[in-house]
């Protein structure tokens, strides 16, 4: 009894900032703080939101980061994964445990040193600026690794004699029967790149590359004024996609982490 509550009240607690958001964006401001059961819906918040800043533009840079970055994590994650888990090499071992070293340094120790990077190679104020430090992921290969590691040396021999080289034997027989984890690792990628924040926010400068987060951050400063049904209906807009396609594939979202388990 005593779990039972105390997980409805860690719920509701969750809950309490979007149940706002929600209420405060679909009412005029003048209810923002009153709860009153007849209030007005009004769908002028998300109107007046909409053109007060570019979200279109907004929508688009997001859309090619998170695209580009999961582009880049799938490639250079599966090659990587496919070595360490079906070739033997020297200083294997050394190499996947230096991946693995990047699983325990946060990105934001990193931050001045990926800045430097990235002025050096004169892509400040670019999606690739962006981008660029989280193509490799150590999640990602570790995740590929340990699933690759579970298939049948058999069906690789097999496809062997079939006439497939490596990469064949990688794309016909692996990237399809780890399909469940790329599935799991790409909700992960996307989620978690949609959200990002603090290195957008460093590396860009204009409306031209800014995403979501940042273009959000710009335009509930103090400098545009304190509207909070405004800026709770601008912060639906920004978060809808990824709770649109959550209710949409929350299945398939579970079952692809229930069967992409570390085994």
């Amino acid at each position: 009894m005593l779990n039972t509550t105390g997980a409805w009240a860690l719920g509701l607690l969750w809950l309490a900032p979007l149940l706002y958001a929600v209420w405060t964006a679909f009412h005029p401001g003048a209810y923002s703080t009153r709860f009153d059961l007849l209030a007005p819906l009004t769908l002028e918040n998300f109107r007046a939101a909409w053109a007060a800043a570019p979200f279109p533009r907004y929508f688009l840079n997001t859309s090619i980061l998170v695209a580009t970055i999961l582009a880049g994590q799938l490639v250079l994650g599966t090659l990587a994964a496919y070595a360490f888990a079906r070739f033997s090499f020297p200083g294997r071992d050394i190499a996947f445990a230096l991946v693995l070293i990047q699983l325990m340094i946060m990105p934001d120790v990193l931050v001045v040193e990926n800045y430097r990077s990235i002025h050096a190679l004169g892509l400040v104020d670019t999606i690739p600026a962006m981008a660029l430090p989280y193509m490799a992921s150590a999640f990602g290969i570790f995740l590929l690794r340990q699933t690759f590691k579970t298939i049948p040396r058999e069906l690789e021999e097999a496809a062997r004699i079939e006439g497939c080289g490596t990469l064949g034997i990688l794309w016909r027989v692996y990237v399809p029967l780890a399909k469940p984890t790329y599935l799991a690792y790409a909700l992960v990628s996307m989620s978690h790149h949609w959200n990002n924040f603090l290195w957008p926010l460093i590396v860009t400068n204009t409306v031209e590359t800014r995403p979501l987060t940042v273009g959000l951050a710009v335009f509930a400063g103090t400098d545009q004024g304190i509207d909070w049904a405004i800026i709770t209906a601008a912060t639906l807009l920004a978060s809808s996609p990824l709770l649109i396609a959550f209710l949409l594939f929350q299945r398939q979202f579970v079952q692809s982490f229930l069967r992409a388990g570390i085994r």
